[in-house]
C-alpha cells in the first residue's frame, strides 16, 4: 500500500480529512509500517566478497568468493626474505615464510611475531668452517624446538632446509634436509 496522507486543507473550511477518516489512514500507516519486515532499507549494495540476492525486500547475503587463492594471503606466507648473518638473527615469521642467509658466523636464531600453526622456512648454505645453530627465543621468551629428524651441515655450499612448525606461540617442531648427492 502506499502512504495514505491525511487532507488538512485550510483550517475550519470542511474540506479536510474528517476526525475519524484521519485516524483510520494512521492506523493504516502505522499497521504498515509494523507488519513490513523487508521495507526498512530502499537498497542494500553489496561489494566482493560479499553478494546480495536482492537490492531491496528479503535480502539475503552471502560469501561470493570464499576461495583461498595465493593472492590473498598475507606476506607471511608467499614472501621470501634475504637474511644476514651475524651472530645472533631473529626471523620476523609476519614478513615471510622462507628464509635465506648463507653461514658466516655461528649463530643463534629465534622468532618473533609467532602464532599458532604457522610453518617457516629456513634455507641456510654452509659457509664451510665450523659454525654452529642453535635455537633460541620464541616471541621473546624461551622457546622449545623439538627436532624430529636431521643434522646441520656447514660444509662449503651445502644447503640446509630446516622447516619449523610452530604449534605455540612458544613452541615449534622442526626437521633439517640436505639436497641429495
Amino acid at each position: 500500500m502506499s502512504q495514505q496522507t491525511i487532507n488538512v486543507s485550510t483550517p475550519n473550511s470542511g474540506a479536510g480529512d474528517s476526525l475519524r477518516d484521519s485516524m483510520v489512514k494512521i492506523n493504516a500507516n502505522f499497521t504498515e509500517l509494523y507488519t513490513d519486515d523487508a521495507g526498512d532499507v530502499g537498497s542494500i549494495t553489496a561489494t566482493a566478497p560479499l553478494a546480495r540476492d536482492s537490492a531491496t525486500g528479503a535480502v539475503t547475503i552471502s560469501l561470493n568468493d570464499d576461495g583461498v587463492t595465493h593472492a590473498k594471503l598475507a606476506p607471511r606466507y608467499t614472501a621470501t626474505s634475504a637474511v644476514t648473518s651475524a651472530a645472533t638473527i631473529t626471523i620476523d615469521t609476519s614478513t615471510a615464510d622462507v628464509f635465506t642467509w648463507t653461514a658466516g658466523h655461528s649463530t643463534t636464531v629465534s622468532f618473533s611475531n609467532v602464532e599458532i600453526g604457522d610453518t617457516c622456512s629456513l634455507i641456510i648454505t654452509g659457509g664451510g668452517s665450523s659454525y654452529t645453530l642453535a635455537l633460541g627465543n620464541i616471541n621473546g621468551s624461551s622457546g622449545t624446538f623439538n627436532r624430529l629428524a636431521g643434522t646441520y651441515d656447514d660444509t662449503s655450499a651445502a644447503k640446509n632446509l630446516i622447516e619449523f612448525k610452530f604449534i605455540s606461540t612458544s613452541e615449534a617442531w622442526y626437521q633439517i634436509s640436505q639436497i641429495a648427492t
